[in-house]
């Protein structure tokens, strides 16, 4: 979230940023939170001035003991004080507890470049890249592809798992697993640190994450305890530093990780459609990065250069897609996507996010660096889809397609596969 004295200190800003958003319906909550920030900061002062004031009878009793003077009723005033200090703290704490509520509804400040627009249709394409094939006989989609070769068994799921699940088989498989050492082969080279991260959060890292209410709709929550299944490794690597402060020449700290993710997707177009697209559980390759507030855009730039030339090479027509400020997540600074052309739609599919969400998630986990002259700041956080395996796949299978039902495997997976080409099980 927002530092609260930020917000108190550009109030303006704050209230821009928020009609920026198209969010204006919360606006009356910055000047709540400011009025009752100010009455906690008056409670404590007073809970402070009743502390001096018991330490100061506590010296008048002392005295007046030594020289033999009833003192009974300035103890009587002493032993009353904790008990108005208690009162003043659960008070705050109230208080404080209402403050952190409304905060959690202020949206992190947009970086000025973000386009203005209301929802995702408004959203700006930025780079194109890629030839988009011209096929000369009637295309598949993935699902049709995979059933054929007999490698991808989408009725078997539904009968263990219910929709959203799949079974690989063979080299399609093989194929997924390619990806992944591909993507991990990939990021080592860029000299990040590989990191297999727990599968489940507390409720605490998953709301540092993002919105929880909004997350709660995709989330998968461990029954009786406050633990989340992760929908992407993101969580995981956010968590690992709670609490820690970082040596700012230790920094950047550059990870990714791999990781199965699971999301429920409720309310998600197309969940209930047999496919790949659209998953509950799925294998993902994620990039993160934490670093000084003045480096981050740097490495926002850096990050988006990591998924397109993982694109390139393996040679697949993608588009890079900013997000506009209303269709901005509330945790982010800014956001892009990257968007691989499909044959079958006709239309540009998403198969990765970028975002810089600047010092929102750090302060809630308490993350941060200590500068050479001593400072203490709070960290920027950044992120970004290296692959999510099975989008990848349909985007192969259906752009790699060929006349005969099969599919070539781009070359840079060749090596990981051993084979060129998936043919249908014999």
């Amino acid at each position: 979230m927002l530092d609260i004295r930020f917000i108190r200190e550009n109030k303006e800003i704050v209230k821009e940023n928020l009609k920026r958003k198209f969010k204006e319906d919360r606006l009356v909550l910055v000047d709540n939170i400011i009025k009752k920030y100010e009455e906690s900061l008056g409670l404590k002062k007073e809970a402070e001035s009743l502390r001096r004031k018991r330490n100061e009878l506590s010296l008048q009793i002392n005295e007046m003991v030594k020289q033999k003077k009833d003192a009974s009723k300035i103890i009587k005033q002493v032993k009353e004080v904790p008990e108005k200090i208690k009162a003043l703290e659960e008070k705050k704490q109230k208080i404080d507890e209402e403050i952190d509520e409304l905060v959690s509804k202020i949206p992190n400040i947009m970086h000025k470049s973000v386009p203005l627009g209301r929802d995702e249709k408004e959203n700006k394409v930025i780079k194109k890249w890629g030839k988009v094939s011209n096929f000369r006989f009637p295309v598949k989609n993935h699902v049709e592809l995979g059933e054929a070769l007999g490698m991808l068994d989408f009725d078997a799921s539904a009968r263990t798992s219910g929709n959203g699940f799949y079974y690989l088989k063979g080299d399609l498989a093989l194929l997924n697993q390619a990806l992944i050492r591909f993507a991990t082969d990939f990021m080592r080279e860029k000299k990040y640190v590989y990191i297999e991260p727990p599968l489940m959060v507390s409720k605490k890292v998953a709301a540092a994450a993002g919105d929880l209410n909004a997350f709660k709709l995709a989330l998968y929550k461990i029954e009786d305890e406050d633990y989340y299944m992760i929908p992407t490794a993101e969580h995981a690597v956010l968590g690992m530093l709670t609490s820690q402060t970082i040596q700012e020449n230790k920094l950047p700290l550059k990870f990714f990780a791999y990781s199965m993710s699971f999301r429920k997707e409720i309310g998600s177009h197309g969940i209930n459609e047999k496919g790949l697209w659209r998953t509950h559980q799925f294998n993902k390759v994620e990039q993160f990065i934490f670093c000084h507030p003045k480096d981050s855009w740097e490495y926002y730039e850096e990050l988006r250069k990591n998924s397109e030339e993982l694109y390139k090479k393996l040679k697949l027509p993608y588009r890079l897609l900013e997000c506009c400020s209303g269709d901005l997540g509330d945790w982010k600074a800014k956001s892009e996507d990257i968007e691989v052309y499909r044959p079958t739609t006709k239309e540009y599919g998403e198969v990765g996010s970028l975002s810089n969400c600047t010092d929102f998630q750090a302060r809630d986990l308490d993350i941060k660096l200590l500068t050479k002259k001593g400072e203490k700041l709070v960290l920027h956080t950044l992120n970004n889809t290296a692959i999510a395996t099975s989008r990848a796949l349909v985007v192969i299978m259906e752009n790699y397609q060929q006349k005969d039902g099969s599919i070539k495997v781009p070359t840079v997976l060749q090596k990981y596969t051993r084979f060129k080409v998936i043919k249908a099980n014999k």
